[in-house]
C-alpha cells in the first residue's frame, strides 16, 4: 500500500529542498547548476542576492513561456510566486550555511548532497498540482502542450541552459565564472536523477491534493 501525501505539503517541501540544494552546490565551488548559473552570475555582477536574481531571470523566462504557448492565464503566475518563495528559501539557507568549506572532501560532499536534493525537489514538484518555479514550469507546461516526454525535454532544456550560461559568463566577466566541472556533471545527470527519484516516489507514495476544489484551477 502506498503512503498518501498532501500535494500542498509536498509543494512546500519541494521549495525548501530546492533552495537548500542550490545553496549546497553554490558552496561546493565546483560550479552551480546550469539552471541557477545565470542568476548566480548576475548576483556576482550586482549587489543583489542570489535569490533576488533568480526572480529577475525567471521572470524573463516566464514571459518567454507565455509567448510560446500563445496565452496568459492567471494561474500561470503561481509559477512566479513559487520562484519568489524559492528565492527567499535560497537566500535563507545561504545565510545559515557557511559561505565556503575548508576541505575538498566537504566540497565533494556538499556538491553530491546539493545535486541529489535539487533533483529530488524537481521530482516532487512534478507530482503536485501547484506549479513549480518558472524554469521547471516551462518544462512541465511545454511538455503538456506539445505532448513531450518530460525527462527527455528536461535534458534538452538543461543543455540549452548550459550553453546560455557559458555565453552569459563571458558576456559579463569575459571569462568562465561560477561555472565548472560540477555544472557539466549536473547537466548530464540532472534529468536522469529526476526520473529516478520520480519512479521511487511513484512506487511508494501517492500525492493527492488536500484542497481538491482549489486544485482544479491549476489544470494546464
Amino acid at each position: 500500500m502506498k503512503i498518501s501525501l498532501s500535494s500542498e505539503l509536498v509543494y512546500v517541501l519541494a521549495i525548501l529542498l530546492l533552495g537548500l540544494g542550490v545553496a549546497f552546490t553554490s558552496i561546493a565551488n565546483f560550479g552551480v547548476s546550469m539552471i541557477a548559473a545565470p542568476a548566480y552570475l548576475l548576483s556576482l555582477k550586482t549587489n543583489l542576492l542570489f535569490g533576488q536574481c533568480e526572480m529577475i531571470i525567471q521572470g524573463i523566462v516566464f514571459l518567454v513561456f507565455c509567448f510560446l504557448v500563445g496565452r496568459i492565464r492567471i494561474s500561470y503566475f503561481w509559477s512566479f510566486l513559487t520562484c519568489v518563495l524559492y528565492g527567499f528559501a535560497l537566500d535563507f539557507w545561504r545565510m545559515l550555511l557557511p559561505s565556503e568549506v575548508s576541505s575538498l572532501a566537504f566540497e565533494i560532499l556538499f556538491f553530491i548532497v546539493g545535486v541529489l536534493l535539487t533533483a529530488l525537489s524537481i521530482a516532487l514538484f512534478f507530482r503536485t498540482y501547484l506549479y513549480p518555479a518558472v524554469f521547471d514550469f516551462f518544462v512541465k507546461g511545454l511538455c503538456h502542450e506539445k505532448q513531450l516526454s518530460s525527462t527527455k525535454f528536461k535534458i534538452i532544456f538543461d543543455f540549452s541552459c548550459l550553453f546560455f550560461s557559458l555565453f552569459f559568463s563571458f558576456f559579463l566577466f569575459h571569462k568562465l565564472k561560477g561555472i565548472g566541472i560540477g555544472t557539466v556533471i549536473m547537466t548530464f545527470v540532472n534529468g536522469a536523477l529526476i526520473g529516478f527519484f520520480g519512479k521511487i516516489i511513484d512506487r511508494f507514495f501517492e500525492v493527492k491534493p488536500s484542497l481538491a476544489s482549489f486544485s482544479k484551477y491549476f489544470d494546464l
